[in-house]
């Protein structure tokens, strides 16, 4: 198992990265065929006392991607290791998560979901589409992020999506090699967005 520990906005101290890495090695043990654990220290400045973040990321043999955050307010060698401490504890609970998805996904059949067509996601009552109008001139992207894509099916699309924490998941359908988007819906349900050449 590879581990990394990059701080960001600080020198880290070596015994905070020796009880980093004491922690993110421990997750080894809880869950096997662990390819990477990467932790992400943040120091962020703030007006009042700065802010400590700490993200965990576990990147399993089979492609699975689970992430734990921690944000705690002053930057003290307490303050990390509490912040460390506590992104790992998430990321127990992740992992006993992630165990049992995989455990029921052995034993139950695919969780039905559905695909939008445009027409469809348009009169969605639960999805307001605003009017372009709605935007101001000014607007614009402050964020570009890259992402991997994996094929994969529906159902692991879902278990992907409910790893991260996210409301949503980009990735190739096996069945059709199209990028789809997973979403959850507000009713708890989940919906596709699968694009088409207009």
């Amino acid at each position: 198992m590879k581990v990394s520990i990059q701080p960001q906005n600080f020198k880290m101290q070596e015994f905070t990265e020796e009880y980093a890495t004491k922690k993110l090695e421990a997750l080894q043990r809880y869950l096997p065929n662990i390819r990477e654990v990467r932790l992400d220290l943040n120091r962020k400045p703030t007006r009042g006392e700065d802010t400590v973040i700490a993200q965990v990321t576990v990147i399993h043999a089979r492609g699975a991607l689970l992430r734990t955050e921690e944000r705690l307010s002053g930057f003290t060698k307490e303050t990390l290791e509490d912040a460390i401490s506590a992104a790992v504890d998430k990321m127990y609970k992740r992992i006993t998560r992630f165990k049992g998805k995989r455990e029921a996904n052995r034993r139950s059949t695919l969780r039905d979901t559905f695909q939008l067509t445009a027409e469809e996601l348009a009169a969605a009552e639960d999805l307001p589409i605003p009017e372009f109008e709605e935007y101001e001139e000014s607007a614009e992207v402050v964020k570009r992020k890259q992402v991997p894509i994996s094929a994969m099916n529906e159902r692991e699309a879902i278990e992907q999506m409910e790893l991260l924490g996210h409301t949503f998941f980009l990735f190739r359908d096996m069945l059709t090699g199209k990028v789809n988007v997973l979403y959850r819906r507000r009713d708890g349900a989940y919906g596709i967005l699968a694009p088409y050449d207009a």
